[in-house]
């Protein structure tokens, strides 16, 4: 071996022994761990180790900018243990970047970004955390690579290898955000507990101090009676204790439900949404005449019984492509795009002929797949989102894979979405705007609106605006 191999295979195993010493300072961290923020008041939050992702991001909600001096800070709110709404941490810290990122879902949205101490067993030092809605994540915190270069090495077999809490513990740490309740008793009138929605409201209802009841809507039967009528539920409980009912009656069932509704009503319960209102909402030929005689614009829309009208109903509509919808529909489901007159006739006809009514209305093809949700609550629009079809798709609801992005909505956008509510007269509405070469039009209001998609994209805690207006509407000061 000549003097200069000798002298490379010595440099090169004095740079392997380097590394080697370099290893064996890096501590192993698992695939999920602790982590403590003391300037946050955040005792422990359980974070999901992932070198995969560049910076580290934490559950943040009601999140609001202001100035502090010639700086710029943020507030925002942190429920730091997963499906426990009730443990809510209110944090401030001073604003270091924007970032526009784009979520596996598809939604681009401007995220906040913090600097801060962070604890992960002994080890503290200083973190970049971007701000984000992570309530459909498993955890309420990301730790990325920028938090674990030169610190850590991930064994992805282990979890807790730097610190563990028991269940207890984490109760003992977070003993003073618990609530005693001392509110309200609160219904949801529903049929699956575990609906994104429901979990939701139940809650926004537990953390603000109620006391929160699930009740199917198929195990509630009622007693009609002059001197004293009931609501039983199965098992022969009477329900009678109730101060307010949130009714999310799938349509299926919202005959029955609306019954049930008017019961709880007459027996003096404040009931978010009314029977009427919910009925008129799911007849969308009634509600169309409603929208109509109060100067409310839709797009033009057919109606008529015999099969002889037919080709004069398309042409009322401006002919194809047009829709025709069922008249009780949700999510999207039994809404049809006919291409041409022919289609049309097809299957409007098939549709009579198995004595299904149905709504036909002219196609507004400038709106290019996209409509805007409105979410109106007591007559004021809480949150709006912008709902973008997927390609080859003309309904933009997100059941049907559409994509929800933020949108700031014009004042004529905002009084149609509070006038369309008001003239149903429901207190709680998701009420669907598109825009046309005409202006606004509004399609359809919705008395049970789902709040996943727009909690997601706007990073807003509808829920709790929900439990906060029955406080409102029965004059609450708890």
């Amino acid at each position: 071996m000549t003097s200069g191999a000798r002298n490379f295979l010595g440099k090169e195993m004095e740079h392997m022994e380097d590394q080697n010493s370099d290893f064996k300072k890096l501590r192993i961290i698992g695939s999920e761990e602790w982590c403590v923020f003391e300037e946050l008041e955040i005792p422990a939050i359980k974070a999901r180790v992932d070198s995969g992702a560049k910076t580290s991001s934490i559950q943040a909600n009601n999140i609001k900018v202001y100035t502090k001096g010639a700086q710029e800070w943020v507030k925002f709110e942190v429920n730091p243990l997963q499906d426990n709404r009730g443990i809510n941490v209110a944090c401030n810290a001073r604003l270091v970047d924007r970032r526009t990122v784009k979520s596996s879902s598809g939604i681009s949205e401007e995220r906040f970004v913090i600097r801060t101490p962070v604890k992960v067993g002994s080890h503290r030092f200083d973190i970049e955390l971007t701000l984000a809605n992570r309530d459909t994540m498993e955890y309420r915190m990301l730790l990325g690579r920028e938090a674990l270069n030169d610190r850590f090495i991930v064994n992805p077999a282990v979890s807790f290898n730097l610190q563990d809490f028991s269940a207890q513990e984490i109760l003992d740490k977070y003993a003073a955000h618990f609530k005693e309740k001392t509110g309200l008793k609160i219904a949801l009138l529903a049929s699956n507990p575990l609906l994104y929605s429901n979990k939701r409201i139940m809650e926004a209802g537990e953390a603000l101090g109620h006391e929160m009841v699930f009740l199917n809507v198929e195990h509630a039967y009622m007693k009609l009676d002059a001197n004293s009528p009931e609501i039983r539920y199965r098992g022969g409980n009477i329900l009678n204790e109730f101060d307010a009912i949130i009714p999310r009656i799938k349509p299926a069932i919202t005959f029955y439900g609306c019954a049930l509704i008017r019961q709880f009503d007459n027996l003096g319960v404040y009931c978010l949404n009314s029977a009427e209102a919910i009925t008129q909402s799911r007849d969308k030929l009634f509600a169309s005449q409603l929208f109509s005689k109060n100067d409310i614009h839709i797009p033009i829309t057919g109606f008529a019984k015999s099969p002889m009208d037919t080709k004069d109903l398309i042409r009322m509509v401006n002919g194809a492509p047009l829709i025709i919808k069922l008249l009780e529909s949700t999510q999207g489901k039994g809404v049809v795009l006919a291409e041409t007159n022919k289609a049309a006739e097809s299957v409007i006809n098939a549709f009579k002929s198995v004595q299904t009514n149905i709504l036909v209305q002219e196609f507004i093809k400038e709106a290019n797949g996209q409509d805007i949700r409105c979410f109106v609550v007591n007559g004021k629009v809480v949150a709006s989102i912008q709902r973008q079809a997927e390609k080859g798709e003309f309904r933009a609801n997100l059941h049907q894979g559409g994509k929800a992005s933020i949108i700031k909505i014009t004042s004529e956008e905002r009084k149609l979405a509070v006038k369309a509510a008001k003239v149903l007269n429901l207190a709680v509405a998701g009420v669907d705007i598109i825009r046309s070469n005409k202006g606004p039009l509004l399609l359809e209001v919705n008395s049970s609106p789902g709040l996943e998609g727009i909690e997601n994209a706007t990073g807003k805690d509808i829920a709790n605006i929900m439990i906060r207006a029955i406080e409102s509407k029965i004059k609450f000061n708890g």
